[in-house]
């Protein structure tokens, strides 16, 4: 059976594109982190595309890193929020400035 990469990888753009139309216009924290995971798992998609392709399980070893960095990255970035929060009572990304030096 032959993979068609095209409609995988059109697929994977348009998750990046809305991820990062998300990150860029969105002010909501927690928006952002979701907007970024969309990132991600668009770039995890790419690979396991590629990997099916290619018959080859290298890419799919690195998207099992990726998601294990990603939940990290989540779990992080949670805490974050949750600090941010109880701080300043809002989500709002441009009055979080508690970060600057």
């Amino acid at each position: 059976m032959l993979i068609q990469l095209e409609p995988i990888l059109m697929l994977a753009a348009l998750m990046f594109l809305i991820g990062t139309v998300g990150v860029i216009v969105r002010r909501n924290a927690i928006v952002v982190f979701m907007c970024l995971e969309l990132m991600l798992n668009a770039a995890n998609l790419t690979f396991v595309a590629a990997s099916g392709l290619h018959q080859n399980l290298d890419a799919q070893i690195t998207v099992l890193v990726v998601m294990t960095v990603a939940a990290a990255e989540a779990a992080v970035g949670l805490a974050i929020v949750l600090a941010l929060f109880r701080t300043k009572r809002s989500l709002d990304t441009a009055k979080a400035n508690i970060l600057r030096g």
